[in-house]
């Protein structure tokens, strides 16, 4: 009798968790129950239901849309779950992509990890990995929404005598068309709340570590406002570094969505229409030439171009030797993305 309330009892548990989430996790729901004390396991499941909730809340407000659920396999190991809504009322492209993949590091992967002062000790060149992570870009289709971008990830990698380096990486970051300093005080507060319920020090490190990575060099501005920004986070302990992570999670949803409620029906010009293409095409540059995550999605065997690029938006726009009369509000965001402000104190 016990025996088939344990089974009623797992079933009641695997229909709620179908609900919770936009589809069968990748390792199945009953392989992340056997394993379910372990943080690569609870790291599956959180990335599920962040997943889940943005996409949730991204539908409430563009109710005439509905989002694609693409669940993909990849044949070197693993899969993962695209979730797109394309050419709404108030989204233009919404992307929320979670991935749980496996294999061998490819050389070009691993190339850029030692980069970053990775010693990876493979056995006959070859380095066993797991990855996972959750990714999201929302183009809305106002210029007067911002455009967001969050990715929380896990790594581990097994190297020659079988220790396992692991690591955990990710932010959230905001690049508005046009600046309003009421949206940017919200959203980096929402992060900071976030950062300093585990360490005071977390947010201004990893917040001026966000302004340094989404830098367009060749520009010699930043994509937006910043946010947050780590990587190689494998300090004090796993534990301790997941319940940062998953505190970071689930700050995205209160972090954007207000601000998104606020401004969906805002009027716009246009020539606000127009710098918001020219922006675009800012955020595609920086994309496919300095992201990292993109770099190495492309270097992954097997992996899946359509997820990898889901980043870019549907329209874009790049005119020749433009530049914004002084004291516009175009040059105002342009001030600002070369000259990063403190927007919490």
């Amino acid at each position: 009798r016990q025996a088939a309330l344990a089974a009623a009892r797992e079933d009641e548990e695997e229909k709620e968790l179908r609900q919770r989430f936009m589809a069968p996790p990748v390792s199945g729901l009953r392989e992340l129950r056997r394993r379910r004390r372990e943080v690569r396991s609870r790291m599956e499941l959180l990335i599920m239901e962040t997943q889940a909730e943005m996409c949730r809340a991204l539908a409430a407000l563009d109710p005439g849309a509905s989002f694609s659920v693409d669940s993909w396999e990849r044949k070197e190991g693993g899969g993962g779950i695209s979730c797109v809504l394309q050419d709404g009322e108030v989204f233009e492209k919404a992307g929320v992509n979670v991935s749980v993949v496996s294999g061998l590091l490819s050389e070009e992967a691993a190339r850029q990890m030692r980069s970053r002062g990775k010693s990876l000790k493979a056995k006959d060149g070859k380095l066993p990995f797991c990855a996972m992570g959750v990714s999201s870009v929302i183009h809305p289709k106002n210029p007067h929404v911002p455009t967001m971008h969050f990715n929380y990830r896990y790594f581990e990698i097994e190297e020659a005598d079988g220790t396992i380096q692991w690591w955990f990486g990710g932010g959230t970051d905001l690049t508005p068309t046009y600046l309003n300093e009421e949206d940017a005080v919200h959203f980096h507060k929402t992060l900071k709340e976030a950062c300093d319920k585990h360490d005071l020090k977390l947010y201004p490190k990893y917040k001026k570590w966000c302004d340094d990575y989404f830098y367009i060099k060749h520009r010699g501005e930043r994509r937006g406002i910043g946010g947050i920004f780590f990587d190689d986070m494998d300090s004090p302990s796993k534990e301790e570094v997941f319940q940062f992570v998953k505190s970071c999670a689930k700050a995205v949803v209160p972090c954007y969505i207000p601000i998104v409620k606020k401004h969906c029906h805002d009027s716009f010009t246009p020539e606000e229409k127009l710098w918001q293409q020219l922006r675009r095409g800012r955020y595609v540059e920086f994309n496919l030439l300095y992201d990292r995550g993109t770099k190495f999605g492309l270097l992954t065997p097997g992996s899946r171009v359509e997820s990898i690029l889901m980043s870019l938006p549907l329209t874009a726009r790049w005119e020749y030797m433009h530049n914004p009369p002084e004291s516009s509000k175009e040059a105002e965001i342009l001030e600002v993305l070369r000259n990063p402000k403190d927007w919490v104190h």
